[in-house]
């Protein structure tokens, strides 16, 4: 039986994030998932360094794209460090981050 490193719980929640939380709106596993310490390193306009700011912005992303969803292509790890390379989906149905709604499809590529 293997043992699971610190490098794969690491990825395993970045990748739980972003398929529980953004692409299906699961805010309890969001509340699971993020620290009550948390620090957002990657602050979006209109929200705040912390957990409830990453909420506010997931929740934001869902309003303004329901169908929002995102693939991961591969992770990489350094001890508890997570980068992951994936694509963004979904149509613009909403206003964000000052954006107004477009009903439009959009793909964007991440590197997080």
């Amino acid at each position: 039986m293997r043992t699971l490193t610190a490098s794969d719980a690491a990825k395993a929640v970045v990748r739980r994030n972003n398929e529980e939380v953004q692409s299906k709106g699961n805010f309890a596993v969001f509340e699971e998932l993020f620290a009550d310490d948390f620090v957002d390193h990657t602050t979006q306009p209109g929200t705040t360094p912390d957990k409830a700011g990453v909420r506010k912005l997931y929740k934001y992303m869902r309003e303004a794209f329901p169908d929002f969803h995102s693939e991961i292509h591969w992770q990489l790890t350094d001890g508890d460090r997570v980068i992951t390379y994936k694509t963004y989906y979904g149509t613009h149905d909403g206003s964000f981050l000052g954006i107004a709604r477009r009903i439009a499809k959009f793909i964007s590529n991440r590197l997080t």
